[in-house]
């Protein structure tokens, strides 16, 4: 068993960078400020977006702490530390989202629920670990398993730490099983970030990557591992997380109705522009930001109007600096984000607007009342940042 449960109080929260956009104290949820977001390719940990429920457990890697593994399984497990690192390390570039990510937009149009993030509620790691497909054989679960032979169909990671939502239970989300054992699919029992022992705020000593996922899958601390016959029943499964049609409220909503969320759709951002200075106008300027899409889909391209979207141009894609990004190549990495710009001239006031398609032909939409919904999730709406002359500023429609 961990060393430590998750603790109920906020009395022992790890150090965090103080340039982080703080959007709630308690639990603690942050931001990376827009110019960081681009400042490289990989996030560095302390800038890397912050999402909690609850306080930061406090657990060691030493001989008391076991991760379980079991439900409809031939073989239940006690895996500790050194099993894990036993196992094949493998390293995958991830981008992680929150479903929230530019929420704010939805929440200019109508009131919605949850944390009012801006664009910054996402980041790109390298994650080393243990194939979570690996870990289930261990539990004689092979590998491009969809059904145990006891009926187990769904991969449920249950959390150390203590969430209201749950009525001060752990933190749980679940994904199908062909996912989990399925060794494509790269979902990790992760214990490095970006080369380094996980932080206590990401996860230490072990957590779940999903990549191509929402957020809220990748669960932290990790307790527990069950094959189980269906999906997690847990809050964040079953009442979160879920996206519902403009004209569902809080008076007629059904959860049951609705399936939990997955895998991302595309998206992108503007990152280079918050102010821009009078004596920018008229003449070159650099526009850059992120573009990504979910499920291992690469971007196709992205499109950029300095005119309201009269014109597009497209902009240059990159990972690496130096290298062409091309998807579905060896350079690629398909399950991070990737960066892009394009210098051109502005002239306000008006609109700078960028979309981005995938590889599978996926558009971002037009406007944000299009997909509104009471969460405030999955915002992929045109980002639009407004050049107002008058004002000499630059505001944002995220």
């Amino acid at each position: 068993m961990p060393a430590l449960r998750g603790p109920t109080t906020y009395d022992n929260e790890p150090p965090r960078n103080p340039l982080l956009k703080v959007n709630a104290k308690v639990p603690f949820n942050a931001e990376t400020p827009r110019s960081a977001l681009i400042d490289a390719y990989v996030t560095s940990v302390d800038m890397f977006y912050k999402r909690n429920h609850g306080p930061i457990p406090v657990l060691d890697d030493s001989d008391r702490y076991f991760v379980t593994v079991g439900g409809l399984v031939q073989r239940h497990l006690a895996i500790s530390m050194d099993d894990i690192r036993m196992l094949p390390k493998y390293t995958i570039v991830a981008t992680l989202q929150c479903a929230g990510n530019r929420r704010t937009a939805m929440s200019k149009k109508r009131t919605v629920k949850g944390v009012g993030w801006d664009i910054g509620a996402l980041g790109n790691a390298v994650w080393g670990g243990a194939r979570l497909s690996d870990v289930l054989k261990l539990a004689k679960v092979p590998e491009y398993t969809a059904v145990t032979e006891a009926g187990g169909r769904h991969v449920e990671f249950t959390s150390v730490d203590v969430c209201k939502e749950e009525n001060g239970g752990p933190y749980k989300a679940s994904i199908p099983l062909l996912q989990a054992t399925s060794p494509e699919a790269d979902v990790l029992i992760a214990y490095e970030m970006n080369g380094k022992v996980l932080s206590r705020d990401h996860g230490y000593p072990l957590r779940v990557v999903v990549p191509g996922t929402i957020g809220a899958r990748s669960v932290k601390w990790l307790d527990k591992i069950e094959v189980n016959a269906n999906e997690c029943q847990g809050f964040f499964m079953q009442k979160d997380y879920k996206m519902f049609p403009p004209t569902v409220d809080w008076d007629n909503i059904k959860w049951p109705s609705r399936r939990p969320l997955m895998d991302f759709p595309v998206n992108c951002a503007i990152c280079s522009l918050e102010d821009v200075s009078s004596a920018e106008w008229g003449k070159k300027v650099i526009i850059r930001g992120y573009a990504f899409s979910g499920g291992g889909r690469g971007i196709e391209r992205v499109d950029v109007s300095v005119d309201g979207g009269k014109t597009w141009v497209e902009a240059r894609r990159y990972q690496k600096e130096g290298v062409p990004y091309v998807s579905d190549t060896e350079d690629c990495d398909k399950w991070a984000w990737v960066l892009f710009e394009l210098q051109t001239e502005i002239h306000p006031p008006t609109d700078i607007i960028v979309k981005a398609v995938d590889s599978a032909a996926n558009v971002q939409p037009e406007k944000v009342e299009t997909i509104w919904n009471l969460r405030g999730v999955l915002n992929n709406s045109w980002h639009v940042v407004h050049v107002n002359n008058a004002a000499k500023k630059i505001s944002s429609n995220l």
